[in-house]
């Protein structure tokens, strides 16, 4: 199974006045610093504060009747978690969601505040994927993979056609996309996109420091399962192994993959707030901190990335902001 630039038009379609069609921003402080033109996707404007709902909306608007009268089901740390929730909520569906009890309290509240049902769970005992399973097998209710689901990914594109639309009435056409990964389901929706409108854009994935496996599998030329060692402020990209179908996406059309640092988020969320008055959470901000610690050389072109999401919690932003003062 693979998604084309024909599915993503379709799922355009689909979303045409019911998800919002986010700016793009460009920044006089960034654009110096890095000595190119950087064009700003923020897709923390979106829905429910985060990319994820696309995907979300574009599965579940398929669904017969029948199928939405069983409701769904998803198993998320909490962007597609309320993806699911909203979308649901628009259609009149029920939806569970298994989250993990770690999760920041924001996106518990925001899943709960839509009219979702949350099943919390332990990352450390227990099985997620399971207990969504044992869920929908019990309810009848469909399953809704976080990325692994060519609708998903098709919804999930429309951000990256978006970006090159947008680009295209500025006359530009960028050299560069960068977008955030956990399970890839954004990325190769969007890559898909970029290299089908013009194929000389190099695409690059960003992924934290303990949670690079796709740059680990784009070495070994196959997937390969990590075991992190340590946590991530990134919780939106908490994936230890690239989906099946988004790996055979991915592995064709992204150029590369590219790691941050824990303090590196941190900055470039500050960066964010400070200079591009936007709030952004940890996994929405990598991309933005690749550029700003020198990850990729732009200078003299052109780059859009995605801001994907700005679900962050009060602390974990107060102490961003304290921690990098001056960015």
């Amino acid at each position: 199974m693979t998604v084309r630039l024909e599915d993503i038009n379709q799922a355009a379609d689909r979303l045409r006045d019911i998800a919002i069609e986010t700016p793009i921003h460009t920044s006089a402080v960034l654009n110096e610093r890095l000595n190119a033109r950087v064009f700003i996707k923020p897709e923390c404007l979106q829905h429910i504060g985060a990319f994820k709902f696309r995907g979300a909306y574009n599965r579940l608007c398929q669904m017969n009747d029948a199928e939405r009268a069983k409701g769904a089901v998803a198993f998320s740390s909490g962007n597609h978690a309320q993806g699911i929730a909203y979308a649901a909520k628009l259609l009149g569906m029920n939806a569970t969601i298994v989250m993990p009890s770690d999760a920041p309290s924001i996106k518990k509240e925001g899943t709960e505040r839509l009219g979702a049902s949350i099943r919390l769970y332990d990352r450390a005992t227990e099985s997620r994927e399971e207990i969504a399973a044992d869920i929908a097998a019990s309810s009848g209710a469909t399953l809704v993979p976080a990325f692994d689901d060519v609708d998903v990914i098709a919804g999930q594109g429309t951000c990256g056609l978006e970006i090159m639309q947008q680009l295209a009435s500025k006359n530009c056409v960028p050299d560069a996309v960068l977008s955030p990964c956990g399970g890839g389901g954004l990325l190769a929706g969007l890559s898909t996109a970029v290299k089908e409108i013009n194929s000389t854009t190099m695409v690059y994935g960003i992924e934290p420091e303990n949670y690079d496996d796709h740059s680990i599998s784009k070495a070994a030329g196959e997937r390969i399962k990590i075991e992190p060692r340590h946590k991530t402020s990134c919780d939106a990209l908490m994936a230890t192994l690239p989906g099946e179908i988004t790996w055979s996406i991915n592995s064709k059309t992204v150029d590369d993959f590219l790691v941050v640092s824990e303090d590196e988020v941190a900055h470039a969320i500050s960066f964010a707030y400070r200079y591009l008055k936007l709030v952004v959470e940890p996994g929405g901000a990598v991309a933005l901190a690749a550029l700003l610690h020198d990850k990729l050389d732009i200078s003299g072109g052109s780059a859009a990335i995605v801001l994907s999401g700005g679900n962050i919690d009060s602390e974990t932003f107060a102490n961003c902001l304290q921690n990098h003062p001056s960015p």
